[in-house]
């Protein structure tokens, strides 16, 4: 198993916000008797409207400026990234880079946590201007002052008073308050932000890049002060040759009904009057339409003349498409629209009824067409193109046809043979084949019985955690018990506290035999589980040579399971006849495959 970066492990419990020190009440006596080495820890977002080189400076100045005289600053640890990121990716960015920071830097929060744990370490306490600038949220501060708390570096901050006698509990109320504050603050500005950006959109404002078909037309800010400072908003309006062809890819789609490979073709037949979108960047490795870009055009809601946001997840930065109930509308149309609303909704409901009537019970079939193929994705030609699956006159077979996918680019099909073919019964002839001789082979009982303690044992284990957890929660309960049951003996029998006591003492009791009957169905469900592993593997060494012979009529959706587990891939040669199968079994595979 692989280290984390930060070289550090961290494995949390935080039970209670007195447990983050080592001793809530003692200094080290090397803070009190005199010269003391100070880690400088500072961080900036380029996201924030400063300049990260005077933050950095005005951090490490106010720092030094809270230090006791005798305290020295010997290293400095610093990042130019956002103080959201989670443990396992901060210090990985490299942004100080672009700003003159005139401050010599040790390394990033990553370095300082790996340098912390090690015994010839260069500091012995760390300070930073405030705890928001070692991280954001709640979480991540706590780990972090816990790891260095549990290596004997305590973590002080400008903004908190340096207590080096007595007792901690102020400091942490205030540093746990501090903290809160400024977790909150970046949620609040995250709505707020949030709010204002639809806002925006309901206005008719665009953001982002105009979609192909139309222009950005600038115009000044409503906001007098931003307007002042050469602000402005866009909206949307038809562009031209561009314009017409997202109408024409409409009334292909509507009208006449036709696919998006054949409105490619279309297209790609006179790409003066149909001109294909700009890539990103200004790089497209076709230069020329394809059916992606066909069916997000028929897919933009803003052709509608409405102004559509938050199609795709950008806040989480995964990307994904959300569904239609998450999308924020303005309330009528704002710019000329280049499909109509009613033809929009048409061609989405035409889209969806072909889904529903695909089989939704074979996974590795795509839910546009209405066949599967076994080996979809998994052959590949020698120029480096997957097959696509076919079927005529009750025949499946797979095809490599350059011209088809790579509609616009005929250099690069030049060398290639007009087309290749191979029938779908020959790949599962042969597969089977190796299937049988490879892996269903009559060794195979004796891997299944050898694993069959380990694949109990990987099953039970959550089971066990879950049986300690409630183990730990019985024990506590009768600890809590004893300590209520002495008190209320100190006291009469007419006394309310003492009386308050018995009622706490009677839900307690309340709570451990629950306790006590969840461990009772854990182990009945425990040994349950264990008989049905047994059972099951027990079946499965009976039927091996069974499925030997009959894995061909297995169904589809099970073959592509098992394809899929073993990595099967096929490749073709340049010439011949010939295929290459290649199958790749993980270390672990008998459960899966099983």
């Amino acid at each position: 198993m692989r280290a984390p970066d930060i070289g550090v492990t961290v494995n949390l419990q935080l039970s209670g916000l007195s447990d983050l020190a080592v001793s809530p009440f003692a200094t080290p006596a090397l803070l009190l008797r005199g010269a003391v080495r100070v880690a400088w820890i500072g961080r900036t977002s380029t996201e924030e409207k400063q300049d990260p080189r005077l933050s950095m400076m005005r951090q490490l100045e106010r720092c030094k400026s809270a230090l006791p005289e005798e305290w020295v600053v010997t290293c400095h640890f610093y990042d130019v990234e956002s103080g959201r990121l989670g443990l396992e990716a901060r210090g990985r960015k490299d942004d100080y880079e672009r700003f003159d920071i005139p401050i010599a830097r040790d390394g990033g929060i990553a370095d300082l946590l790996t340098e912390v744990s090690q015994p010839g370490r260069r500091f012995d306490v760390v300070i930073c201007e405030s705890t928001s600038r070692v991280a954001r949220g709640m979480f991540e501060n706590l780990s972090i002052e816990r790891i260095l708390e549990k290596a004997g570096a305590s973590l002080f901050a400008w903004n908190e008073p340096i207590k080096l006698d007595g007792g901690r509990a102020q400091q942490i109320l205030q540093r746990r308050i501090n903290q809160s504050v400024a977790e909150y603050e970046v949620y609040n500005a995250l709505e707020t932000s949030w709010g204002g950006l639809c806002a925006h959109v309901r206005e008719g404002w665009n953001i982002g890049k105009p979609p192909y078909g139309y222009l950005a037309r600038r115009y000044r800010n409503p906001n007098p002060v931003k307007a002042d400072k050469g602000f402005t908003k866009s909206r949307l309006e038809p562009d031209g040759v561009r314009a017409e062809t997202v109408t024409q890819i409409a009334i292909w789609s509507y009208y006449e009904r036709l696919g998006y490979g054949i409105i490619a073709e279309l297209l790609n037949s006179d790409r003066d009057l149909h001109p294909p979108p700009d890539p990103p960047g200004g790089v497209r490795a076709r230069g020329a339409w394809g059916k992606s870009t066909v069916g997000e055009i028929l897919r933009n809601p803003k052709y509608t003349g409405y102004q559509v946001f938050n199609r795709r997840a950008s806040r989480s930065r995964s990307g994904k498409v959300n569904t239609p109930e998450l999308w924020v509308w303005s309330p009528y149309p704002v710019h000329e629209p280049l499909i109509p609303k009613w033809m929009f909704d048409e061609l989405g409901a035409r889209r969806r009824a072909r889904l529903g009537r695909q089989s939704t019970s074979s996974p590795g079939s795509l839910p546009s067409n209405r066949r599967s193929y076994r080996f979809r994705g998994r052959v590949l030609c020698a120029c480096g193109r997957r097959l696509h699956g076919n079927h005529r006159k009750g025949v499946t077979y797979y095809i490599c046809w350059p011209k088809a996918n790579n509609r616009g680019r005929p250099d690069t099909y030049a060398q290639h043979p007009k087309a290749r073919y191979v029938n779908e019964a020959t790949l599962l002839r042969a597969t089977v084949a190796l299937y049988a001789d490879r892996v269903l082979a009559s060794h195979m009982k004796y891997l299944l019985t050898a694993d069959l303690s380990a694949i109990i044992s990987g099953g039970l284990r959550h089971h066990e955690e879950e049986r300690t957890g409630h183990e730990r929660v019985l024990a506590d309960i009768g600890r809590r018990q004893e300590i209520t049951l002495q008190r209320a003996q100190e006291c009469g029998p007419n006394d309310p506290f003492g009386q308050g006591l018995r009622e706490a003492y009677n839900d307690l009791e309340e709570q451990r035999q629950i306790t006590v009957g969840i461990l009772k169905d854990l182990a009945v469900e425990t040994t349950n589980r264990t008989a049905a592993v047994e059972d099951g593997i027990a079946g499965i060494l009976k039927a091996l040579p069974y499925v030997a012979l009959n894995l061909a009529s297995a169904p589809q959706q099970l073959l592509r399971r098992l394809f899929e587990l073993t990595q099967l891939s096929i490749q073709l040669p340049e010439a011949g006849d010939d295929f290459i199968l290649s199958i790749t079994l993980p270390a672990d595979y008998t459960p899966g495959i099983a």
